[in-house]
């Protein structure tokens, strides 16, 4: 049976040597974070923190760190949960294969809420400001709540059926909010709660909200899985956690779970919005402060002994890496049963999650046909674009099953070598400009605006890749170095990028026409610009994370011997992508280096963390 409340699943990590006690005083501004992620970065264990400065609670990081742990806090149950989601979107595979679901009845009997009036997160009131104020990076805004599971329900439909939980940032203090009072919500458009607080505004009236905070582990990934459409989050932890879900009940008031640790309850101003942010998010750059929806707060409940968990986010791979990758084993295969034709998909996590999609699927039409192309491919990327969280992508690249059985769709470098072997740059882009791209990507033309590409191929290799600088190569006077980052891909270093949104910087044409003409780049289908070839070079993460995070496809491709035939725009040299640092970029996140001297001293011989950073 899966844990009834965080201190179980703490005390369960403890006993088994995968949890330490970090039994000196840590600071929550900054230091605690830092703590987090180097810890992570070593692939180190969860962290107890008895001692927070000047709080009274202690907290808990890391709990999700490794994908290993991450599969040990729901081992009881998770196969179980599998079987059942594959069952919400096809209930015909029952009857194909019984054996394979024999185990799913025993998944629906835990499968339930009971309502209670009271539980041990009633016991207790606090304020906000007695909450540990984690702040995770030196140009936060004010501290945050980083695992937060923000729970509302339908207000044309009051309570468990319709109700929404989702993990969407909240901002403690800081900036405008009164102290105590006011904290600020900060979620995107796509996301559940937008249609409540839709509901909320149309009715002209405040939405009830409860932030949880803890409580079972199975309640924080229920939070962040992007579930099929009528599955219930609360349902969905109830299954995972393999016994039924306690939620609390009372009269004038929305539910919350009787194991929580802490509850922030209150109600969304559906009239008002205050500046929220800055944040150091998981791009690895700080999202800037925008106005977002106020909870006026009511209450601040918590449990006898309450632990507080949270993360940090940051340049990936971060902790939030190991819940894609359980996401992705639970979810993964369903996908194909959802868009046809599609046979694997890889939200690249090294770019950020949603700057790069990877898809392979099937490319069946007109099979009698002498030269293959794109075409069932098309009509598959519109539909991922179609799809939740998938339509956040800014680059989707999705390439023909047939031409390959075998590629394995997270091995990136063998990905992008098939794809570079064949796409046809005349052919193969198909743009998608002026429109929504992710709320944390500065690269677009405006908040929440910007441009996605797609990039099909298919057929036979078109081209041999090379992978050592050509003899002769002879680049233009702007070029200032040049590294092979994997085959055919060539990364150069160009001038500090000195344009603006509206006056844009044309060193990539100009290099483009420098480069017409010039054969020796022929084994180098796609150029990138960036401020640092050596950096890009390095490692593929590097790679990813500097061209997909810093560019915005409309504005920032170019390529050798372009053109534009019937509003289509391609190019019959190599494809030139502008991934310098633009003025308008957010800047990325850089530790406070007195708190990186700290954390190196508990790293020292004798020290409670040696052995482990």
């Amino acid at each position: 049976m899966g844990y009834r409340s965080l201190r179980e699943c703490v005390n369960d990590l403890e006993r088994t040597g995968q949890l330490i006690r970090l039994d000196v005083e840590v600071d929550p501004c900054l230091g605690a974070a830092e703590i987090q992620r180097r810890v992570y970065q070593a692939g180190g264990p969860a962290i107890y923190f008895s001692r927070v400065k000047g709080c009274q609670f202690p907290m808990v990081s890391n709990l999700f760190g490794t994908i290993e742990r991450t599969r040990f806090l729901f081992r009881d149950a998770v196969e179980g949960v599998r079987r059942l989601v594959e069952l919400k979107i096809d209930p015909e595979a029952f009857r194909k294969n019984p054996w394979r679901y024999k185990g799913v009845p025993f998944t629906l009997l835990n499968m339930w809420l009971r309502k209670v009036r009271s539980g041990p997160i009633t016991a207790h009131e606090t304020t906000i400001r007695e909450l540990p104020q984690v702040k995770s990076w030196p140009m936060d805004g004010g501290p945050f709540v980083t695992l937060p599971q923000v729970y509302t329900e339908d207000p044309d439909q009051p309570g468990l059926g319709k109700s929404n939980l989702g993990m969407y940032r909240v901002q403690l203090g800081g900036n405008d909010y009164l102290p105590d009072r006011e904290i600020g919500l900060h979620y995107q458009i796509h996301r559940g709660i937008g249609v409540h607080h839709a509901a909320a505004i149309r009715r002209g009236e405040p939405l009830k909200v409860k932030i949880f905070v803890g409580g079972p582990p199975t309640l924080t990934m229920s939070a962040v899985m992007p579930l099929p459409e009528g599955l219930s989050e609360l349902l969905f932890a109830a299954a995972l956690g393999g016994r039924p879900l306690k939620m609390v009940c009372r009269p004038g008031e929305i539910a919350m779970p009787a194991e929580a640790d802490f509850v922030i309850s209150g109600t969304i101003d559906p009239n008002r919005q205050l500046p929220e942010g800055p944040f150091g998010d998981h791009l690895g750059y700080y999202s800037l402060a925008h106005p977002f929806p106020v909870v006026n707060v009511d209450k601040v409940y918590h449990r006898p002994d309450p632990i507080w968990p949270f993360t940090t986010v940051g340049r990936p791979p971060q902790e939030d890496t190991s819940f894609g990758e359980f996401i992705h084993e639970i979810t993964g295969p369903i996908l194909p049963t959802v868009i046809h034709g599609v046979k694997a998909v890889n939200a690249v996590d090294a770019a950020g999650v949603h700057p790069l999609l990877l898809a392979i699927g099937s490319e069946r039409y007109v099979p009698y046909a002498k030269t293959r192309q794109p075409q069932e491919l098309l009509t598959i990327a519109n539909a991922i674009l179609g799809q939740g969280q998938l339509s956040l992508a800014k680059y989707l690249l999705i390439v023909a099953q047939e031409d390959d059985p075998q590629l394995d769709i997270h091995d990136i470098a063998a990905f992008l070598r098939h794809l570079l072997e064949r796409v046809d740059w005349t052919r193969d882009l198909h743009f998608q400009t002026r429109t929504t791209i992710d709320t944390l990507d500065y690269s677009g033309s405006g908040f929440n605006s910007g441009s996605k590409l797609v990039i099909a191929a298919a057929g036979p290799k078109r081209r041999e890749l090379a992978t050592d600088l050509p003899a002769g190569l002879d680049l233009p006077n702007i070029v200032t170095a040049a590294r092979v980052v994997l085959p055919g891909v060539l990364a150069v270093s160009g001038p500090r990028y000195e344009g603006t949104r509206e006056s844009p910087d044309r060193s990539a044409s100009r290099l483009a026409d420098a480069l017409r003409g010039n054969n020796v780049l022929h084994g180098f289908p796609l150029l990138v610009l960036v401020d640092d070839a050596e950096f890009t070079a390095r490692t593929l993460n590097n790679f990813l994370w500097v061209v997909f995070t810093r560019s915005n496809p409309a504005a920032d491709i170019d390529g050798v011997d372009a053109f534009v035939d019937e509003k289509h725009w391609g190019c019959r040299g190599s494809l030139l992508i502008d991934a310098r640092i633009k003025p308008h970029h957010a800047p990325p996140l850089v530790e406070d280096p007195d708190v990186t001297r700290r954390v190196n001293r508990l790293a020292e011989k004798g020290g409670p963390l040696h052995g482990i950073l």
